[in-house]
């Protein structure tokens, strides 16, 4: 009842200006709570993580900084424990993986003679069969060819 005495307000333009737009396009786009909550988590525990990360680059260098010392002094003693300790371990890995390979392969030629047909039984197959077919056209083209070799040493040397 206030407004009686006032002249009524011209309404708004319908033209928009550029500014405008862009803030109805930036409402329109706005993020819900469960966006605005999850990016907030996200952006924490980013600045956590960038801390801690700060933290351990920092207390690593500190310790280089005072242990360096002792193990420049005491270099002469871990080198050679370093050393034997890598050839162990090394060694132990070693016979551990062969040890397993034994296995493997024991395993694929127990289950291949038993007939169960292991992963790569068709390929051993055709080996195999390529071969004995080429052993016996070795051998028949040396029964074929042997008298003529044979003859040939006959000839180099008469007494053989």
């Amino acid at each position: 009842m206030a407004d009686r005495g006032q002249p009524p307000r011209a309404p708004r333009p319908t033209t928009t200006s550029p500014g405008g737009a862009f803030l109805r396009k930036l409402q329109e786009h706005a993020p819900n709570s469960a966006q605005l909550i999850g990016f907030l988590a996200l952006l924490i525990s980013g600045a956590i993580l960038l801390l801690l990360t700060g933290l351990t680059i920092t207390t690593a260098v500190m310790g280089l900084i005072f242990f360096a010392p002792l193990l420049i002094i005491s270099s002469p003693i871990w080198v050679p424990i370093g050393t034997v300790l890598f050839i162990a371990v090394a060694g132990v890995l070693s016979v551990c993986g062969f040890g397993v390979a034994a296995v493997v392969g024991l395993s694929w030629v127990y289950r291949y003679f038993r007939g169960l047909h292991p992963v790569g039984s068709d390929q051993f197959d055709y080996a195999r069969s390529r071969i004995v077919d080429t052993a016996s056209h070795v051998k028949d083209y040396a029964r074929e060819y042997g008298g003529y070799l044979h003859g040939k040493v006959k000839d180099a040397a008469p007494g053989a």
